[in-house]
């Protein structure tokens, strides 16, 4: 995973095989899995696509003992997190880890 930050690394998974997901991983400073399959997908709550066969954007932010602070789940191609956004997540809750 690329670390990006105090306890921020970041991944990617993808449903194409593993040369496609490997040109993709080329293009990116973070790794990309590749051939997730619906029922692993059906495992984190993600919504499968069945007209063009893949999941839609899932997203999660993770503590530094892995536990989900953040999660968003899309039904079509918008509404992906923002790196700003991202960002100002991961430095808010550090900043109130620090507070305590």
């Amino acid at each position: 995973m690329a670390d990006t930050g105090p306890g921020v690394r970041i991944i990617a998974i993808s449903v194409d095989d593993e040369e496609k997901s490997g040109e993709i991983a080329s293009e990116v400073s973070f790794p990309v899995a590749h051939s997730i399959s619906r029922d692993q997908t059906d495992t984190i709550g993600s919504w499968w696509d069945d007209n063009r066969n893949f999941v839609q954007p899932s997203e999660f932010i993770l503590d530094d003992q892995g536990k989900v602070i953040f999660a968003s789940y899309s039904s079509g191609p918008l509404a992906r997190l923002d790196p700003g956004d991202v960002i100002k997540m991961v430095n808010f809750y550090e900043s109130k880890k620090n507070q305590a």
